[in-house]
């Protein structure tokens, strides 16, 4: 018989709610099924929506789920900015929000591959400490540009400065990141896929065996 700590193997879908991190997804998760459990990719607090959790012995088949592309929803106020790029940093640059046209033509030059400096507030190492880290202890440093995939952005409302927004984009990408390149920061923010799984299918009490989860690749 298999370790307990190897089982029970297979993906766990869950919805995050806004405020707990995903470590502490995780780490509950652990707890109720008592196996090494890990992640396919994390959300910020704030940021609601669907996590891919990987459970005893499909700790290992990682590498297979970290890539997929993602699809998003986001509220972006567009006037001002934060020094996150979300609702949880400091307000700095209130401006005027952009006209309805000025949005599009921003809209259109975020589409397909844009170079876009990685949020303050992100675990990406600098100098061997997490951005994140360095961001709260109030050291400022000059974050490395990334090239981020943008498959689709649309606007689906817009009014009084603030945008709702739909993206489809690839692993990697950081929706503050757009955000703030836009002008404003995420006021919401909800993954709903990644890859061919679907938030509205989450459930933390079922376990998708692996090779199900799999053969849902391609």
């Amino acid at each position: 018989m298999p370790p307990r700590a190897l089982t029970p193997s297979g993906v766990i879908l869950v919805d995050k709610p806004a405020g707990p991190t995903s470590f502490a997804i995780v780490a509950a998760t652990r707890r109720r099924t008592r196996a090494r459990t890990g992640h396919a990719g994390t959300l910020d607090p704030f940021a609601t929506g669907l996590l891919l959790l990987l459970s005893g012995a499909s700790t290992r088949l990682q590498p297979r789920f970290v890539g997929l592309p993602k699809r998003y929803e986001t509220t972006v106020d567009l006037t001002v900015r934060t020094t996150t790029g979300d609702i949880d940093g400091d307000r700095v640059d209130e401006h005027e929000p952009p006209a309805p046209h000025e949005l599009e033509e921003s809209l259109d030059r975020l589409r397909g591959a844009v170079e876009l400096p990685i949020p303050a507030a992100s675990a990406v190492k600098i100098d061997g400490q997490r951005a994140y880290a360095l961001h709260r202890m109030g050291v400022v440093v000059e974050m490395p540009v990334r090239t981020m995939h943008v498959h689709e952005l649309r606007l689906d409302s817009y009014e009084s400065g603030v945008a709702r927004v739909e993206l489809h984009v690839s692993s990697g990408t950081y929706v503050r990141a757009i955000a703030e390149a836009l002008g404003g920061h995420c006021v919401e923010l909800r993954r709903t896929e990644i890859g061919p799984f679907r938030v509205d299918e989450a459930d933390p009490e079922r376990i998708i065996e692996p090779e199900d989860a799999l053969a849902r690749l391609g």
